[in-house]
């Protein structure tokens, strides 16, 4: 088994560098996501117990002190960086621009979901996984869709 200090790379294109013991991330370590962010944490038998996740955009996670889309504060996290935008310019996503999602499908956040299919696929429309029933709920339910469903009344002539 893998032990001493060492580069590991999961399947899903994560990379961890640091200490191993027995076969799994123990001691100090980093973990990194193939799309950005990462977590430094010490590990102990594969488990982080001390550390912080770093989100792609740079925005650092505080369990204790966490401010970002709490029931007060619902901007984005672009906005706390760089202001608001004019009025009438609304910002849907923390992306800006938004991803354009292909017809049929939704943004739910590390990529795109088809409904028919039940897969995610990231932005550049590589597999991600599949759905389980209780993401599928939480998709639909949740996340920006391709298309808009207007629901004020007409205008009386």
């Amino acid at each position: 088994r893998m032990e001493g200090f060492g580069r590991y790379t999961l399947p899903s294109g994560a990379e961890y560098r640091g200490s191993l013991w027995d076969g799994m991330f123990h001691g100090k370590g980093e973990l990194q996501r193939p799309r950005g962010g990462g977590q430094r944490a010490l590990w102990i038998r594969g488990v982080p117990t001390q550390g912080k996740y770093t989100f792609a955009d740079g925005l650092e996670y505080d369990e204790e002190k966490w401010r970002y889309c709490d029931g007060y504060d619902r901007r984005f996290y672009t906005e706390i960086c760089s202001g608001f935008k004019p009025p009438g310019i609304p910002q849907l996503t923390n992306l800006d621009p938004p991803k354009i999602i292909p017809e049929g499908c939704y943004d739910c956040g590390d990529g795109f979901y088809n409904p028919k299919t039940r897969v995610v696929v990231d932005y550049k429309r590589k597999f991600l996984r599949n759905t389980d029933n209780d993401e599928h709920e939480w998709i639909l339910r949740t996340c920006r869709k391709a298309w808009d469903i207007t629901t004020e009344d007409e205008p009386k002539p």
